[in-house]
Formats: structure tokens, sequence, C-alpha cells
């Protein structure tokens, strides 16, 4: 009860990656031999794309939700330190944000879907956080892995800013090593979360998404 009401961080120290669903295994290989992955290496038809936007659970589900998204994994990315745990992330010393890994398959959608996905997910002109979420560790941004991911997010990031008086807080940077999080933290929501109450990830389903379960 206690790792899943409270995210379980405190109760494990190494995370223990052959035990992940899939894509979590592949993902930590990459991340441990340094390399960032451009599409998945089981299925290399499915592109792979990076985004952060607040705490990771609720992002995750509200992708899961895409057509086309044939993979999810949350994780830690845009930090130095290697193998990086919950509570070292949470406690913001190790410069990397949760984020969720999305595998797609460009037959069913594109990158501007997803990234229409994420603009409608989130208000990236706050700064370090989202909803109740605070602190770097929070920080939206959207990492591309390759050039055409590229220049496809930065018109976007120009549409946006024109949308708004502030300036756009969300970051746009290439991607780094994405270290995939502990497995209570894999498609929390769809199990469950925090209080045993599993929400839908069908394909185009309109729930509202509760963030903490």
């Amino acid at each position: 009860f206690l790792e899943r009401f409270f995210g379980g961080g405190a109760y494990e120290s190494k995370i223990d990656y052959d035990d992940l669903p899939h894509p979590g295994p592949e993902l930590a290989c990459a991340a441990l031999e340094g390399r960032v992955l451009v599409s998945s290496e089981r299925d290399p038809s499915l592109r792979a794309a990076t985004f952060a936007g607040g705490c990771f659970w609720g992002l995750e589900l509200h992708f899961q939700r895409i057509p086309g998204v044939i993979h999810t994994a949350v994780g830690y990315t845009q930090g130095e330190e290697e193998e990086p745990s919950y509570d070292q992330v949470g406690a913001g010393a190790t410069g990397h944000t949760e984020a969720v890994m999305v595998y797609y398959d460009l037959a069913l959608t594109s990158y501007g879907d997803l990234l229409d996905a994420f603009f409608r997910r989130v208000d990236p002109t706050t700064v370090n956080g989202q909803g109740n979420d605070r602190g770097r560790q929070y920080r939206t941004g959207v990492y591309f892995h390759d050039d055409a991911q590229e220049e496809t997010a930065r018109t976007r990031f120009e549409e946006e800013a024109r949308k708004y008086r502030l300036p756009i807080a969300t970051e746009l940077k290439a991607a780094k090593l994405f270290w995939p999080a502990e497995k209570y933290h894999q498609r929390y929501l769809e199990r469950g979360g925090r209080f045993g109450l599993p929400q839908s990830a069908e394909k185009n389903c309109a729930d509202e998404i509760r963030c903490y379960g």
C-alpha cells in the first residue's frame, strides 16, 4: 500500500531494468551503453520520441491513448547521473526531468500529431512544473531524436510562442540518455494508481485523467 500511495521511491535503491516491461530493458541497455535510440531495436519500424510534461504518470497515460503510439515508458532524462533513481531525481541533485519515451508507428501517426497531443496536455509557459508538481524534475520539454524531429518541433514552438503573452518555458533540446524509472511507475495510472482505480488506456479515450490515480 505504501509503495502504491507514495510512489515507492524510498523503498528501492537499485532499479532492476531486466524486470521492466518492454521497452524498458532495451532503453536501459542503450543508456548503459551511452546510446540515444532513434528507433526501437526490437521493432525498427517504430520511431522514438521523448517528452517531459510534469509528473510522468499522467503524461504517459495521455500518450497511451494516442492512435499510433505502440509502446511507452516513463523515466528520467536530460541529466548527468547514471542509473538515477526516483529519490535522486526528486531531490533535484541529478538534473534529470521526469519524462515519457514514446514508440510510435509512422504509418499510423506523425511526430506532428505527438506534438499536438503534448501541447494539449501542458501549459508551456509554466517554469519548472505543471499543476501541483513543482521543481526542476517536473520541467517540461520536447527532446528530439533526429534532424526531422528537430525541424518539426522548432516550427511548432514558433507557432506556440505566438499564442501566449508569457515566454515559452518548455525546453527544446536534443534527447540525452533515457533511464527507465522503477517498475511501479510504469503504466501507473492504467494499473490503478494510488487508489487502485485503473484508468483506461484505450485509443481515443476521452476520460479525464486523474493525475495521481
